[in-house]
């Protein structure tokens, strides 16, 4: 498959996985209604330690050759910025520890991601002093949005590799966003567009019932 711009793949997402999901939300499936608002336990209420990495997508999975990948910057920012993955190689990069918490009831501990810290793009960019929120595309033609702070905390990072090896393109290689202190709808896959921005857009799921925001430790699942 040649590699598409943002939006083309959107036409073959599974139309009755997508109501599922917004079914759930409408259901407000998996709410225990006893949140840990200190995030005092490891696994968030409500949700189930798994060992292996179940595969979640819109039902599309993009073939992004590494040669065709690229990712842009821009918005509220000094410094608009774009990479190939050569040039994102060639930026510092560090290993972090972390665990994935899903929307879906699971979660998987201890994994070890590759990559770029989000304080190094940020660093690099500047956002400007009425940016507030982070807006994601991806080469599906996925969105996601959370505030400038969450995409700026210490264990945040754009990882090309997990476990040693590049990502897999069903887990969204080349390159993800891994934001772990959030549910992981807010880490697209595949990700090619990061626009900072003084005003909210929300995502995919978030116009479909999802929280905007999406802290597993309060149940923040749906809106």
């Amino acid at each position: 498959m040649a590699d598409q711009d943002p939006g083309d793949f959107l036409k073959g997402i599974k139309d009755k996985l997508v109501r599922s999901k917004e079914q759930w939300a409408s259901d407000k499936r998996l709410i225990t209604g006893r949140p840990d608002l200190g995030h005092v336990n490891r696994l968030p209420p409500g949700q189930k330690e798994v060992k292996n990495w179940p595969v979640l997508d819109l039902g599309v999975q993009p073939d992004v050759k590494p040669e065709n990948w690229r990712l842009q910057i821009g918005g509220l920012v000094e410094n608009p910025m774009h990479w190939t993955l050569p040039e994102f190689m060639a930026l510092p990069q560090e290993e972090f520890v972390s665990d994935i918490h899903c929307v879906t009831q699971w979660s998987r501990y201890e994994n070890h991601w590759r990559g770029v810290s989000a304080k190094t793009l940020l660093d690099l960019v500047k956002p400007k002093p009425e940016a507030r929120y982070v807006l994601f595309t991806a080469y599906d033609g996925y969105t996601t949005n959370v505030k400038l702070p969450a995409f700026a905390e210490d264990n945040v990072l754009l990882a090309h590799s997990w476990e040693g090896k590049p990502i897999p393109r069903e887990h969204g290689g080349p390159v993800r966003v891994v934001i772990p202190d959030w549910y992981f709808w807010k880490s697209p896959k595949w990700v090619t567009r990061i626009e900072i921005s003084a005003e909210d857009r929300p995502g995919f799921w978030e116009v479909r019932g999802y929280h905007n925001e999406g802290d597993p430790w309060k149940e923040e699942r749906y809106s």
